[in-house]
């Protein structure tokens, strides 16, 4: 884990930014920039210096998995411990996650350093800063999830062998769960989707107690992680023979995926991207039936930068690791999508995810 790299150039943005620190608090952030996965904790990172402030709890924790760090313990209210933290600070600009800290915690931190009196530092709302390092990944990143992705590939070729009609969706999920983690993988990253039938016509449908029948199409969405690190796959199944409307439904968003896995370049915009499987989608009739983005950026959290969508200007750069997901989903009858996760290398996309999709 290349801590130091990481720091040296988010250092680089902050310098740009004339911002003399940064204060993080949102959990996949802590973990890139220190390596520390506990629940709870902060980090404040100045040009200088780089502090954990955390709990009794986590102390030892943090000197194991963070020996690039000084450690700050916590005790009591945040009126008690915030303002030694950041004191050395004086009047310079402190950047905090506007996305990850609430409009009541920021309130609680201005009064604080109010109260505190001396010259505080001014608070500087930050917005996906380390977020844009996040999307470019290490080469031990993009191992952790290809190994991540061989394990729910292989929970799908599992579930693939032993599905039957009949059974509930409950019990495909929690199948494909168990099996994923007696096969190596972490808490899953999300909550796994087995939707059967009109069910399929809810893009993040919830596991119900419906049993599916044959000859309708069973949608699944599963994800592992390892060291971290998450993979996403989706597969549509049809037990027994499928209808018209199935093999029409799935041949275009096989035609789709494919196509952007094949066109997707270094330099496009996610927008760009997006539009590849979109056409496609729509030259066959379905536009209205593709209403989510085409994909999205998968490391640390399940959904991350950069976003293949309508109105995306993320432009897609070697070493991204993003889904390629098109679906098409008809009210009353059910839904269709075929997702993998690729990874961009010399100008072109490699796909990390293998089960099988025809």
């Amino acid at each position: 884990m290349q801590i130091a790299n990481r720091l040296k150039r988010l250092r680089q943005k902050l310098a740009e930014m004339d911002v003399g620190a940064i204060f993080i608090s949102q959990p996949e952030n802590r973990r890139y920039l220190s390596g520390f996965d506990g629940s709870a904790g902060y980090l404040f990172i100045t040009e200088k210096d780089a502090v954990i402030a955390t709990d009794f709890r986590y102390i030892e924790q943090v000197k194991q998995q963070s020996p690039d760090y000084r450690i700050f313990q916590i005790t009591g209210g945040m009126e008690s411990w915030f303002p030694k933290l950041i004191g050395e600070l004086g009047g310079q600009k402190l950047g905090f996650e506007s996305q990850s800290i609430s409009l009541a915690m920021y309130r609680q931190m201005s009064d604080i350093m109010k109260k505190a009196g001396s010259s505080p530092p001014a608070f500087v709302a930050i917005e996906g800063l380390v977020e844009s390092l996040r999307a470019v990944k290490e080469a031990e990143e993009i191992e952790a999830i290809a190994r991540a992705a061989v394990i729910s590939d292989s929970a799908f070729q599992h579930i693939e062998e032993n599905i039957k009609a009949g059974m509930s969706e409950k019990d495909i999920a929690w199948e494909l769960e168990k099996y994923m983690r007696e096969h190596g993988s972490q808490s899953v990253p999300f909550d796994i989707i087995v939707a059967s039938g009109p069910n399929a016509a809810l893009p993040h449908a919830r596991p119900s107690e419906r049993t599916i029948q044959e000859g309708e199409p069973v949608l699944m969405d599963i994800g592992a992680k390892l060291d971290g690190y998450a993979s996403d796959l989706s597969r549509t199944i049809c037990l027994g023979e499928p209808d018209d409307t199935f093999k029409k439904v799935y041949d275009t968003v096989l035609a789709a995926q494919l196509a952007a896995l094949e066109l997707i370049k270094e330099g496009m915009k996610g927008e760009q991207a997006d539009s590849l499987a979109r056409t496609i989608i729509a030259e066959a009739g379905y536009a209205e039936a593709f209403g989510h983005a085409l994909g999205h950026g998968v490391g640390l959290a399940a959904h991350e930068s950069p976003r293949l969508g309508p109105g995306s200007d993320d432009e897609l750069v070697s070493g991204m690791v993003f889904s390629i997901e098109p679906g098409i989903y008809i009210p009353g009858w059910g839904g269709v999508r075929i997702e993998d996760l690729a990874v961009m290398e010399n100008g072109k996309l490699r796909t990390l995810s293998k089960a099988r999709k025809v």
